[in-house]
């Protein structure tokens, strides 16, 4: 059953505004002050996107047996087109997604991380070819860690194996006592050199932050992002994910409900994020350029420049064999797709999914968020930008191989407590 709609615009326009409960004119209000607004507005050019095609989509998804709850929310040419709650909070209680449920960003969160320190860099409060062994930091490198800048730790060019040592804090391990000890692995390449990705190499971007400023991380990614881009239901840590009025519980396969743990939030730059779909609604259209006093076009563009291929790490999809010329720039991953550039990210922590992805040219993207371990959902991205593209239809949910459940039960991967970018 779908449920939580809130705008679904279609070539003519407004299909559906669904009742938005209590105390919506007050929110609204409070919206219009900020940096951005995602109230329904008229729109000045006809879709090139088939909105109700893509809902059928989402709908025959959502009958998948691992399935739980999900949340959409679409952009096109800056504009709002799309923002929608599917499914359950909690598997069996009949507790609906809406475009306010909280969920968890995983590792989307390295891009609060990557905005916050580039927005010290514009100030001249740091630099980001600064060497990290004068940053104040606990993490300690193989080799020489003065080669390695504030910009390579942003862009997981440190020199580590990759995701070091993650197997540790998921064992309950302090996270800044395992970076202190990170110098001690053999190096896999020089730092700058290549990229090899982390978790808790990253979050010393949280020690820069809070040194740098003398606050704590989760005050300083509210007061200079979360507020002014109005994302009213944002937060860093597990507090924030549990307090929200609806948040959806974490999910393994079968719909199984699992436990919220501590483990990635206690590497809050790497993972430690929570917000509703329309916030990263919001959150995407900033870095499309929207919210100009928030981050400006040149912290854009000093965030999603490329500056690291990344290689493949064993067999790939046809999702990801599709995105070609995958590069990682600061927190922000880069493809190109028929021609198109595209910028973005995907995360995965335990029982949680999520995705951003978006054409900075056209100002047009898809953000995610979902509460069970399956990634299928993912694939829903290549839909929407076939369609914004004019391309010929290719069904990448997979929707008539999903209609088998043994099939695709059978290909799922076993999955870890561990947060995972790509």
């Amino acid at each position: 059953m779908v449920l939580g709609l809130v705008l679904l615009v279609g070539v003519g326009g407004a299909l559906a505004l669904s009742s938005m409960g209590p105390g919506t004119t007050e929110k609204r209000a409070t919206t219009a002050r900020s940096a951005l607004s995602i109230d329904l507005v008229p729109y000045d050019q006809p879709s090139r996107v088939d909105y109700r095609r893509l809902n059928e989509r989402i709908l025959t998804l959502m009958q998948q047996p691992d399935m739980v709850g999900l949340a959409v929310g679409m952009v096109e040419r800056g504009q709002v087109r799309f923002v929608r709650g599917y499914g359950e909070t909690l598997a069996g209680t009949g507790d609906r997604v809406t475009p306010d449920t909280v969920f968890r960003w995983a590792s989307l969160s390295k891009g609060v991380a990557s905005a916050l320190v580039t927005k010290l860099a514009a100030d001249g409060r740091l630099s980001l070819d600064a060497p990290l062994a004068t940053m104040g930091t606990t993490l300690t490198l193989p080799g020489d860690i003065r080669r390695a800048t504030v910009a390579d730790l942003l862009s997981h060019r440190l020199g580590l194996v990759r995701n070091a040592w993650d197997d540790r804090l998921e064992a309950g391990e302090d996270p800044k006592l395992i970076r202190s000890q990170l110098g001690t692995l053999p190096p896999y390449c020089l730092p700058g050199t290549c990229y090899t990705y982390q978790n808790i190499a990253f979050d010393a971007a949280s020690e820069i932050v809070e040194r740098v400023t003398r606050q704590n991380y989760g005050s300083v990614a509210r007061a200079q992002l979360f507020v002014p881009l109005g994302m009213t239901n944002a937060s860093v840590g597990r507090a924030g994910l549990e307090s929200a009025a609806s948040w959806a519980r974490p999910h393994h396969l079968a719909r199984t409900p699992a436990t919220v743990t501590d483990i990635y939030y206690r590497v809050p730059a790497a993972g430690g994020v929570n917000s509703s779909i329309n916030d990263l609604t919001r959150w995407m259209r900033a870095q499309m350029g929207d919210a100009p006093s928030v981050l400006s076009p040149a912290m854009l563009d000093t965030m999603h420049r490329p500056r690291v291929p990344t290689p493949p790490h064993g067999p790939r999809g046809a999702m990801d064999r599709a995105l070609t010329h995958a590069s990682y720039g600061l927190a922000w991953r880069s493809f190109t797709y028929a021609g198109h550039s595209l910028v973005g990210h995907r995360g995965s922590v335990d029982g949680y999914g999520s995705l951003i992805l978006f054409d900075p040219a056209d100002r047009s993207g898809i953000v995610m968020l979902w509460n069970s371990n399956r990634a299928t959902a993912a694939r829903l991205q290549l839909e929407f930008f076939d369609m914004l593209y004019g391309l010929p239809p290719t069904d990448w949910l997979d929707l008539k191989a999903l209609a088998e459940p043994d099939k695709a039960l059978a290909g799922a991967p076993a999955r870890s407590a561990g947060a995972r970018g790509r």
